[in-house]
């Protein structure tokens, strides 16, 4: 009877651990249809300059078609975010998200192929609740100025994906959990002869794991190793 208590107990614990693994991400975004994006809490801004035709728009599949999902089913902009000749600063702020150690941010993103003109992509970070001060300039981070990550930092014709990769970040050095919003930014200088067309598909954040996960991991251990010694 106890051997069989314990086999009962080591279950329990196992499946309790693969329920917690999966904890649903705390942002999943496949930008099926961008225009629900406000009403989700996403926020998109344009300071380029000068201003230009376009900000961030439905994916064209005729450009390349979206990483999964339906061929438009992603985000994107491109060099007409800014006059000719002008500087691209063009945001895309994710919601007002909960922020701790042990987050993950992930996405896909890529340009056209062959790439021939540079596009360059930052991840930033503000930790100032649902702010969404971007500044007002072409230059300016406002209250994002942690940078996270830059996808091809010294404008390389072709040193930006030209196929759908993914990128990941983990979140680490905060003092305490935050409340903030990350961003996307399309950020090339001179479109007369930088900048191009990207997209970004799949934004997701996945939470640390729960300290109560590791504890049963180890518990469901003990109670395996009990069953087995009694056999």
């Amino acid at each position: 009877m106890r051997t069989r208590f314990v086999g009962a107990l080591a279950a329990v614990l196992l499946l309790a651990v693969a329920g917690s693994a999966s904890a649903a991400p705390i942002l999943s975004e496949h930008f099926n249809n961008i225009a629900t994006l406000p009403g989700a809490g996403w926020a998109q801004i344009n300071n380029s300059a000068p201003a230009g035709t376009t900000g961030w728009f439905q994916g064209n599949p005729g450009v390349f078609p979206a990483y999964d999902g339906a061929a438009d089913a992603y985000i994107a902009a491109n060099f007409n975010n800014a006059a000719p000749g002008g500087n691209i600063s063009n945001w895309l702020l994710t919601p007002t998200l909960s922020i701790s150690n042990g987050d993950t941010l992930s996405f896909f993103t890529r340009t056209v192929d062959p790439a021939s003109f540079a596009d360059r992509l930052e991840v930033r970070l503000s930790l100032n609740g649902a702010s969404a001060v971007v500044g007002a300039t072409d230059s300016s981070v406002g209250d994002f100025s942690i940078l996270l990550m830059s996808i091809n930092p010294v404008l390389q014709a072709d040193g930006y994906p030209s196929n759908w990769t993914r990128f990941s970040i983990g979140i680490s050095g905060l003092g305490a959990p935050a409340t903030g919003r990350y961003a996307f930014r399309y950020f090339v200088p001179d479109t007369a002869t930088n900048a191009d067309y990207i997209g970004i598909d799949n934004v997701s954040v996945e939470p640390v794991p729960e300290p109560a996960t590791l504890t049963l991991v180890g518990l469901g251990a003990v109670a395996l190793g009990l069953r087995r010694r009694r056999r």
